[in-house]
C-alpha cells in the first residue's frame, strides 16, 4: 500500500525551478540546436528562399547528395570495452602545420549572401577554435579581408582555373603574400553543374526583387535589412556579378584545363598544393605522379555531376593505393561528428565540413558558426569516448564497418 501525504510547500519550491528567460533571440535560438539539422532548421525559417535552396541544393535530381549522406549513416561502428577513454586528443597535423579538430570548413561561394557577417565570420570562428578556413575563388571578401578576420590562424585558398588564366595566377600569388599556406586547386567544376533549385527559383547575383522574393522576404525583413545597410559584395576574383549564378560560373570556369595547368599553379605557388575534385583511384595515382601534396576526395558537394561517385566509399581504396605518398582528406555530406570519425578511422587525415558551417552561419552569424564547431567539436569527443580511443591516431579500420546498399552490377567489359 502506497502511504501518501499532503506535499510540503518546502518541497514544492525546490520542485519549482524557474529558468531564466533568455532575451537574446540569436542565443536563445542556437541553444536549442544540438545538431547540425537543428541549424539547418532554424537557418531555413530564417533565409530567403533562393539563398537557402542555393547552400542546401545540389544538382539535377540531388541523388549525389542524397547518397553521400546516406554512405555515411550506412556506418557501424565497433567499440572497444574496458578501454578507459576519459580525455581524448582531437588533434591533427595536417599538410605540415596542426589543427585542433580533425576537419577545417570548405571553401563555399557567395557566403555573404547566405548571411551578412559571410567569410569573416568563418575564418573568425576556425582561427577561435584552431582549425584552418578556406576562402573560395568565389568568395565574397577579399584574400586580404579574410588575412585580417584570421590574423594568426591557418587559411587555405581555393582556386579555380579560368578562361583569363591572369585572374588565377594573380589570386595563387596574392594569397601566397597574404601568408595562406595551402591551395586547393578544384578541378571538378569545368562547368557548371545543373543546378535546379537556382533555376526555378531565379537565382541572381545579386538578388533581383520580384513578386515572389518579395513575398518570401516579408517574414525575414531582418535578412533584406543586413544586405541592403552593408558594404556591396566584394569578390574574390569575379568583378562582375550580375547573372545567375549558372552565368557567372560558366563565365569563369574553363572546361579545357589539364595538367599543363597544375605544372603552371605548381610552378607558382609557394606552399603546399592539394587537389580537390578527385574521384577515382586511377586520378589519384597520376595526380601522386605529377607532384602534389594531397587529394581531396569530392564530389563539389553533390552541386556538379549527379549520380557521382560517393568520396566517403572511394576513400579506403584511394588510402590503400596512395595514402603513402600523398595527404587524403574527403568532404561531402558531413553533417555529424560520428561522420568525420568514421573517415578518420577509415585513413583520411583530415575532413572538410561546407553546408554545416553555412547552416550555422545563416542561423547565427559568427555565433552560428561557433555553435557548428561546438556541436561537432562534442559529436567527435563523445563518439570517440564511446569507442574506447583517446586520440584520432587510435582510429583504425577495424572500428568502422560501411555498410552497403549500392553493390555495383558486374560490368560488360570486365
Amino acid at each position: 500500500m502506497v502511504q501518501r501525504q499532503f506535499p510540503k510547500p518546502v518541497e514544492l519550491l525546490e520542485l519549482m525551478q524557474f529558468k531564466k528567460p533568455e532575451l537574446n533571440g540569436t542565443k536563445r535560438r542556437l541553444d536549442a540546436a544540438y545538431t547540425i539539422s537543428d541549424l539547418r532548421k532554424i537557418a531555413k525559417r530564417r533565409t530567403p528562399k533562393a539563398a537557402f535552396d542555393y547552400t542546401d541544393g545540389a544538382a539535377e535530381g540531388e541523388t549525389s547528395l542524397a547518397r553521400a549522406r546516406q554512405a555515411f549513416e550506412d556506418v557501424e561502428f565497433h567499440p572497444d570495452v574496458l578501454r578507459p577513454a576519459a580525455d581524448v586528443d582531437t588533434s591533427v597535423e595536417i599538410l605540415g602545420g596542426p589543427s585542433a579538430l580533425p576537419f577545417g570548413i570548405a571553401p563555399t561561394g557567395f557566403t555573404r549572401l547566405m548571411q551578412t557577417e559571410g567569410e569573416v565570420a568563418g575564418a573568425g570562428a576556425a582561427g577561435a577554435a584552431g582549425i584552418p578556413f578556406t576562402l573560395s575563388t568565389l568568395g565574397t571578401t577579399s584574400i586580404e579581408g579574410v588575412k585580417a578576420a584570421n590574423p594568426h590562424g591557418r587559411n587555405w585558398f581555393q582556386l579555380y582555373v579560368m578562361r583569363e588564366r591572369e585572374i588565377s595566377y594573380a589570386l595563387a600569388r596574392r594569397a601566397a603574400e597574404a601568408g595562406f599556406d595551402t591551395l586547393q586547386f578544384t578541378v571538378d567544376t569545368p562547368v557548371a553543374g545543373a543546378r535546379l533549385r537556382d533555376k526555378r527559383n531565379g537565382f541572381s547575383i545579386p538578388p533581383q526583387l520580384t513578386l515572389g522574393t518579395i513575398v518570401n522576404a516579408i517574414p525575414r525583413p531582418w535578412w533584406w535589412i543586413d544586405f541592403l545597410t552593408t558594404p556591396k559584395l566584394e569578390f574574390a576574383s569575379l568583378s562582375a556579378t550580375g547573372g545567375t549564378v549558372g552565368d557567372l560560373l560558366n563565365a569563369a570556369m574553363d572546361p579545357t584545363i589539364s595538367y599543363e595547368d597544375l605544372k603552371v599553379i605548381r610552378e607558382i605557388w609557394p606552399g603546399k598544393i592539394v587537389i580537390k575534385g578527385v574521384q577515382n583511384v586511377e586520378d589519384s595515382k597520376r595526380l601522386i605522379d605529377h607532384g602534389v601534396d594531397g587529394i581531396i576526395l569530392s564530389n563539389h558537394g553533390g552541386r556538379q555531376l549527379d549520380r557521382a561517385p560517393i568520396p566517403f566509399h572511394l576513400l579506403p581504396t584511394v588510402v590503400r593505393e596512395v595514402g603513402k605518398d600523398a595527404t587524403i582528406m574527403v568532404d561531402t555530406g558531413i553533417m555529424n561528428g560520428a561522420d568525420i570519425v568514421a573517415a578518420m578511422a577509415l585513413g583520411a587525415k583530415f575532413t572538410l565540413i561546407g553546408r554545416a558551417y553555412l547552416y550555422g552561419l545563416m542561423a547565427g552569424g559568427r555565433a552560428g558558426v561557433d555553435k557548428t564547431i561546438e556541436i561537432l567539436r562534442s559529436e567527435i569527443e563523445r563518439t570517440m569516448k564511446l569507442l574506447g580511443v583517446a586520440s584520432i591516431a587510435e582510429l583504425e579500420p577495424r572500428h568502422v564497418t560501411q555498410l552497403t546498399r549500392l553493390a555495383p552490377m558486374p560490368r560488360s567489359d570486365a
